[in-house]
């Protein structure tokens, strides 16, 4: 067991705690969506120090990704009217092509924590600035990004701040930014809120920004934890950030995020981390980089400590496929599982953990294994094939297959018995009869594609 002292010192291979391919595929699960077979052997000869600066650091976006995704980003593609389908499916396209994965993995952190739906928005637009505001920041400055949220139209929109005006001040987003956003509950009062509120009043959408209306803003004196002066909204950012349960709320929200769903933290944990994001002036990427190198992060405390969402479930699978998908028609399916891409269920956002599952979404979540290893998906424009993806590897015995799928999604870490199930099931299957209409392909490969489905659904790979 780890004491405080060591739990946030880098980590550091040894006979006892070596970097093997379980640590190599949780870093790529937590950092992002999973890892390919290419990156799993990388990582594991590259060593934990190069692959995680590696991954820290990410790559430069192809011309041609960045060059198609700002075009279906742009006012002609994504029109204020474009529906919540399209939205969905352009993050989507992102997440699966993306040459940094941790940038929009943790703009996927950001985006639950400013929960923000375009169910009420019911504006394209705002809804791509908020995300361009949250991923340009996703890791750098939680104090650039709190700010700026405060004037952002998709943010004015949702929690009504568009409407506050002086002589009626909406208490939404100064309660939010409090208790939701910075703080959390017990670390303010309803004074607190009451004064901000005048603070946030006067802000409009002008020409798809936010702006200031002076004429409209209360500019008149504030008291808000105990200091004075007559702020604007920047100001009430100021004084939460400053405030000293800000670091400590947000080191816990990442904590959960990249740690544990399960485990709760004390303040000998979290205490550290927190004033070093203060003492870096919110560096989200410092605070990300040290979670991410720490003795913690590689201890049985983090290993699949957490549920995989319906996105991480997807986008992993895909890419671990080395596949593509339509997603259009993944959005659809993972709207069934609970998550719907900017149009998360409340102002707190997606709950996460245990509540990924249920009997009806684990049923979707096979449907959509099913979907997904099936080459000849019309409704889902399915190009993943794991037949010839297991060809590529050398896969070529019903032992080589199970161990190649088991090694690339799970990285072998399953009981002997699921091993034993999945060969059962080859050996089962090998000699039936298949229907007259399948191809030469759908005899051949029907055997990999069906054992690489009974993977997905393992109870394992549910989890994170």
């Amino acid at each position: 067991m780890l004491d405080s002292k060591n739990a946030w010192q880098p980590y550091t291979p040894s006979a006892e705690n070596p970097w093997d391919r379980k640590k190599v595929g949780h870093l790529y699960r937590r950092a992002g969506f999973g890892a390919t077979e290419a990156e799993l052997a990388a990582g594991l000869t590259d060593g934990h120090a190069k692959t995680l600066d590696r991954i820290l650091a990410g790559e430069a976006e192809t011309e041609d990704f960045a060059r198609t995704s700002a075009f279906m980003a742009s006012e002609r593609s994504m029109p204020p009217g474009a529906p919540q389908g399209r939205l969905s499916a352009w993050w989507l396209d992102r997440m699966l092509k993306t040459k940094h994965p941790l940038r929009e993995k943790l703009t996927l952190f950001w985006h639950n924590h400013f929960a923000t739906s375009n169910a009420k928005v019911q504006n394209a637009r705002f809804m791509l600035a908020q995300y361009q505001l949250v991923q340009a920041h996703a890791l750098g400055s939680f104090r650039t990004l709190l700010t700026q949220m405060g004037a952002d139209p998709a943010m004015l929109v949702w929690l009504d701040t568009n409407t506050s005006t002086k002589g009626a001040p909406n208490e939404n987003y100064a309660r939010e930014v409090m208790e939701l956003f910075s703080l959390g509950v017990g670390n303010y009062t309803e004074t607190d809120i009451r004064q901000a509120a005048r603070a946030f009043t006067g802000y409009e959408i002008k020409e798809g920004k936010g702006t200031l209306n002076r004429r409209q803003h209360d500019a008149s004196e504030k008291e808000v934890f105990g200091k004075k002066g007559k702020f604007t909204g920047e100001d009430i950012a100021g004084l939460c950030l400053d405030h000293e349960a800000c670091p400590r709320f947000i080191v816990r929200k990442f904590y959960k995020f990249l740690v544990s769903d399960t485990d709760t933290p004390g303040a000998d944990l979290i205490d550290p981390l927190a004033e070093q994001y203060r003492k870096s002036d919110f560096d989200t990427g410092k605070l990300v980089s040290t979670i991410l190198r720490s003795n913690l992060f590689f201890s049985p405390t983090a290993y699949r400590a957490k549920i995989k969402s319906p996105v991480e479930f997807a986008i992993g699978s895909v890419r671990a496929l080395e596949g593509a998908v339509g997603t259009l028609p993944l959005a659809e399916a993972l709207e069934g599982l609970g998550q719907v891409l900017f149009a998360p269920p409340s102002v707190k956002g997606w709950d996460g953990g245990e509540a990924w599952l249920n009997a009806q979404t684990l049923l979707g979540r096979n449907n959509l294994a099913l979907a997904i290893t099936a080459t000849d998906n019309a409704r889902f424009g399915t190009r993943c094939d794991p037949a010839e993806l297991a060809a590529k590897h050398g896969a070529g015995t019903d032992a080589q297959l199970v161990d190649f799928l088991l090694g690339l999604f799970l990285q072998g870490d399953v009981p002997n018995e699921a091993r034993t199930k999945l060969l059962d099931y080859l050996k089962a299957t090998k000699d039936v009869k298949y229907p007259a209409y399948w191809s030469e392909d759908d005899i051949a490969n029907h055997r990999t594609r069906a054992v690489t489905h009974l993977v997905l659904t393992l109870p394992e790979y549910q989890l994170n």
